[in-house]
């Protein structure tokens, strides 16, 4: 095939074949990276050519009932086919954090779901907060080790059961003394790990939470209670029944399906899934109390006053060996990951080692496991942040064996992907959210709005053309505004040059580091200027990282942005980044707790106490309703 062929071919199927880099240059991409993706388009994950369909009297009950409900849901799809998303009508502000960094005197070492549900109504009845934006829940593996990273889970759909407070599950007051007891030595440990500085220990924390939970579920449940369990396995359906069957290959074969020999195949595994029956019950339970600490956190947040609540966060994708990859293998892409290319903070580009949605494929399955996912991420909340939610319209997909800056964007059917999202949030009456920054062409930031979708305003990257800070005034009004995300230092890590000193020890920095440096401080330089032409600082003056804080989320204020987010590690002072990309062991990413600039745990129990957290609070909320 020449080279003309290739490209052409390439442009077909929706591969681009140049792009336009973060700084605005026009790149190529190369005949190995389209030949590999076109290859892996054509692909079963086995290798093989796609299998005919069996006749219908051979077509397993399985498939029948899931054709079925994919049949319903499409058509109730295209029957909201025109849905926008709804939009907020006046400005709410709300804390923007990683829960499992933030513990209280009784969680586990782990941040909790109860301890959502108290700083969501301390916070609205105190604080005057509209909501709180919290990290994906998404499920983990069943036994240790437990993945660290919120955004590499082993199901998008289902939420992983370490944000469970054991407390707060009807059945544990009914248990015994002795068994109470044993669940409470199981738990003083690690709530004494809760005061420290120590990193997160989710192997630790998992351990006794499901021997604390084995207790609870070995006991027997009231014919009210046991109903309702059935109740949610009816309502969950397959998707569950998948989920609960991998936990329990899983405990035998290792958290990666690919190592599952025969039962790789999820319909092989199915006909065999009663010799499983006990252990997947326990995941499914574990599945059922979730949903109900999900939905008390919802109820708490309302209660105190909240207008939006939880908004909750959906990752780009999911291991390639875990539970969704092995139950969708029919429309996910072997031998690519999902990525993004270079931009100013990652300059090396990212490969986040999901395998992306396979276009064709997901099309002809009616979008139904999108929709799933999406309606189960807006369960319970007031609104959905969508990690990257350029992937709907386009993903950058980076071949096996070849560097991030290798890969290049593969288009989706956008129409059909952004209704998905927003007709799933009409349905709900909740928000839709899309973290749409890095590179992203301008139409695509209009074709969203229109569908109601808000976007993601970055302080650090609002700049005007000559690459200034961008005047409050000319922020989009449709969109979450904050300073930071998990993926950048915190402000006073910003402001003192210590991410600087961090990604060059990490080997991160592709320009000297002394280069680096002098464009940070010239960054906050910029900044200070911009902060002092609004008042929020006094000219010429070199304010502390407390100060520059809440002069930043004051200047936040003063945009016309619907929703302003206000990261807790930025009001309590932290200085060290959550997530450092590029790195997987040189760092310890999603496992630093919160604390202050001096390194000193922060406890939910502290956060009323604290001036820092009410100063910054009070800077968020310096606009009444948006104009």
């Amino acid at each position: 095939m020449t080279t003309a062929e290739l490209r052409r071919q390439a442009e077909a199927h929706g591969v681009a074949t140049s792009y336009q880099d973060w700084r605005g240059q026009h790149v190529e991409v190369g005949e190995e990276t389209l030949a590999a993706i076109l290859a892996a388009m054509g692909e079963r994950p086995d290798g093989a050519e796609r299998d005919p369909q069996p006749a219908r009297g051979e077509r397993p009950e399985r498939e029948e009932r899931q054709e079925r409900q994919e049949r319903e849901e499409r058509e109730e799809r295209e029957a909201m086919a025109g849905a926008t998303a709804p939009v907020p009508h006046s400005r709410s502000w709300g804390f923007a954090l990683q829960l499992y960094a933030l513990r209280s005197r009784r969680s586990w070492g782990h941040g909790d779901l109860g301890d959502l549900a108290d700083l969501a109504a301390w916070s609205a009845r105190e604080l005057g907060a509209g909501f709180v934006l919290i990290n994906p829940l998404h499920a983990a593996e069943p036994l240790p080790p437990v993945s660290p990273s919120p955004y590499l889970p082993m199901s998008r759909r289902f939420t992983s059961p370490l944000y469970l407070r054991i407390e707060d599950i009807p059945e544990y007051a009914a248990l015994p003394g002795a068994d109470r007891e044993r669940i409470e030595a199981l738990a003083a440990p690690l709530r004494a790990r809760s005061v420290t500085s120590d990193l997160i220990d989710r192997n630790a924390v998992w351990s006794a939470k499901r021997a604390a939970l084995e207790i609870i579920y070995r006991r027997s449940r009231s014919d009210q209670r046991q109903a309702c369990f059935e109740r949610f396995r009816a309502r969950e359906g397959q998707p569950l029944a998948d989920w609960s069957l991998w936990c329990a290959l899983a405990e035998i074969h290792g958290a990666d399906w690919r190592r599952f020999g025969e039962l790789r195949d999820v319909r092989s595994a199915a006909a065999v899934a009663g010799r499983f029956g006990a252990s997947a019950d326990f995941h499914a339970w574990l599945q059922w109390l979730a949903d109900e600490q999900l939905a008390a956190a919802q109820d708490a947040a309302r209660a105190a006053g909240m207008g939006i609540g939880v908004i909750r966060d959906l990752a780009v994708g999911t291991y390639p060996g875990g539970a969704d990859a092995w139950a969708s293998q029919d429309v996910l892409v072997p031998g690519m990951s999902v990525g993004a290319p270079p931009d100013e903070f990652n300059q090396r580009g990212q490969d986040w080692t999901q395998p992306p949605w396979h276009p064709q494929r997901l099309a002809e399955a009616g979008y139904a496991p999108l929709a799933g996912l999406i309606g189960s991420g807006l369960r319970h909340a007031g609104g959905l942040r969508v990690d990257h939610v350029m992937g709907l319209l386009r993903l950058w997909w980076v071949p096996a064996g070849m560097p991030p800056d290798r890969g290049t964007y593969v288009r989706y059917d956008h129409e059909a992907m952004v209704g998905v999202l927003a007709g799933e949030a009409a349905r709900a009456g909740a928000l839709a959210i899309g973290e749409d920054l890095g590179t992203v062409a301008p139409w695509i930031r209009g074709y969203l709005a229109a569908r109601g979708v808000l976007g993601t305003s970055l302080l650090w990257f609002e700049r005007d053309a000559h690459g200034l800070p961008l005047p409050p005034g000319r922020w989009r009004r449709g969109s979450l505004a904050t300073v930071g995300t998990h993926d950048i230092p915190p402000v006073a890590g910003f402001v003192t040059g210590e991410q600087v000193a961090l990604r060059a020890r990490l080997g991160l920095l592709t320009r000297p580091e002394a280069a680096e440096r002098s464009s940070a401080a010239a960054a906050v330089s910029a900044w200070r200027d911009a902060l002092a032409d609004q008042g929020l600082l006094s000219a010429g003056s070199h304010p502390a990282p407390a100060e520059f804080t809440v002069a930043l989320y004051a200047y936040l204020a003063r945009t016309p942005a619907a929703l302003i987010g206000v990261s807790l590690a930025d009001a309590v002072g932290d200085r060290r980044p959550q997530n450092i990309p590029g790195t997987i062991s040189e760092y310890p990413n999603w496992q630093v707790p919160l604390c202050d600039g001096e390194g000193r745990a922060v406890l939910l129990e502290d956060l009323a106490e604290r001036d820092d957290v009410r100063a910054v609070a009070a800077a968020a909320t310096g606009r009444g309703p948006v104009p």
